[in-house]
């Protein structure tokens, strides 16, 4: 079985083919700056890279381009897309209505279309990219897995927020928790690693890099996570201001006659640690270069703070959960600086925790860097949120081949 895994943004187009028959990929890539001039697809396949500049006006253009390179006698990996089988959609925002992968039908779609104003800047481009594949790939199964489904299982506790209840009521503000699918996997895969069952383990995953969330997953099940109603609380990420009061948003709207519009693409885009650091640069490897080697001070605050704000929220999810056996770190940052792992775990000793620096020592791959006496285990693990959407389209779809049988 073949699955075309897409994920759709506001303006570009990446995929992954998979071959479940041992869970491969076959191919991948993205297709750039949809909509706007200088747009290009960048194919991967066998270890061998293709660019192709091509003017891509909209998504059903950009998968047209990708479901041709995917048939190309060259460069591609199927000789038709009738070996396609089924199409795993990545969608952001499914609200309170989906706590699992689902089938895609117009019900669906009319759901996530409800929960545009939830998620207006990711949801829409979700949207066009199934009804893109949709209309090119009409005879196949498409399901959608959602960012949020994962946190479904949180409580009340956890996921409302001190404001008159009406307020969820009404508009159904609430704590959804975003990295869900990435989440999920990191802390199965940690429970894999670790030669346990996910159901008897308390795991902290930390998604960390541009975009950055925490976790607490006990028992398999999300508990509590540090991204709320919108990607924007929590921690310090790369433009993002994380966790701040309230009341500085009123105090700068009137100080600096502010619209809502600027003051949340102020907290969005100029915050986090590229506001901290002067402007310096929202990546952390350029963060940390700028601190650990030209000693620049404001770049070292920020890499403070970035690191304080992870290690706060875990020893926090530790507390909710009375206790926790393994912490995973996973996403760009999380998979590849042995410098911010090993700062955040340094808060973090009271748990009986130590990091083993030699094991610590690594990038972008599985490993338990903890040492052997640790009471807690600390790991690596890439995240690898296509193949659960791979995953989950498969589970679907054969489903769906099982009662169309016994019908």
């Amino acid at each position: 079985m073949k699955i075309l895994v897409i994920n759709a943004g506001s303006s570009s187009l990446k995929y992954q083919l998979f071959d479940m028959k041992n869970e491969n990929v076959l191919c991948s890539g993205i297709v750039e700056r949809i909509g706007l001039n200088g747009s290009r697809l960048v194919h991967k396949v066998q270890g061998k890279k293709y660019t192709i500049e091509s003017a891509v006006k909209d998504h059903k253009i950009a998968l047209k381009l990708v479901l041709d390179i995917l048939t190309d006698k060259e460069k591609g990996v199927i000789k038709s897309m009738n070996e396609i089988n089924a199409v795993g959609h990545r969608v952001v925002h499914g609200g309170e209505t989906f706590s699992g992968s689902v089938l895609i039908d117009e019900k669906v779609m009319k759901a996530l279309e409800d929960n545009i104003e939830l998620a207006p800047l990711h949801n829409p481009p979700n949207i066009m990219g199934i009804r893109a594949a949709k209309e090119l790939l009409p005879d196949v199964p498409h399901v959608g897995t959602f960012d949020t489904a994962f946190h479904q299982t949180l409580s009340k506790k956890a996921y409302l927020y001190a404001i008159p209840l009406r307020y969820y009521t009404k508009y159904k503000i609430r704590r959804y928790g975003f990295h869900g699918t990435s989440h999920f996997y990191v802390s199965h895969r940690t429970a894999e690693i670790l030669n346990k069952p996910v159901e008897e383990m308390k795991i902290i995953t930390c998604h960390i890099g541009n975009g950055s969330s925490v976790a607490a997953v006990k028992y398999g099940k999300s508990v509590d996570t540090s991204m709320g109603f919108t990607p924007l609380e929590g921690l310090v990420m790369g433009t993002r201001s994380g966790d701040l009061d309230p009341a500085i948003v009123t105090f700068l709207q009137e100080k600096e006659n502010l619209s809502y519009k600027e003051i949340n693409s102020i907290l969005n885009k100029e915050s986090g640690a590229f506001g901290l650091s002067n402007g310096l640069s929202s990546d952390m490897r350029d963060i940390e270069n700028a601190a650990l080697e030209d000693h620049n001070d404001a770049a070292k605050i920020a890499l403070d703070i970035y690191d304080y704000r992870i290690a706060k929220y875990v020893g926090a999810y530790a507390a909710a959960m009375n206790g926790v056996d393994a912490i995973t770190f996973t996403a760009g940052v999380g998979e590849n600086s042995a410098y911010a792992r090993a700062d955040v775990c340094s808060y973090l000793e009271f748990l009986g925790l130590k990091v083993d620096p030699n094991k610590n020592n690594i990038r972008g791959k599985e490993a338990i860097i903890s040492t052997d006496d640790s009471k807690v285990k600390v790991l690596v693990v890439p995240t690898n949120e296509e193949l659960v959407i791979a995953r989950d389209t498969q589970k679907i779809t054969q489903n769906i081949k099982n009662e169309e049988e016994v019908s």
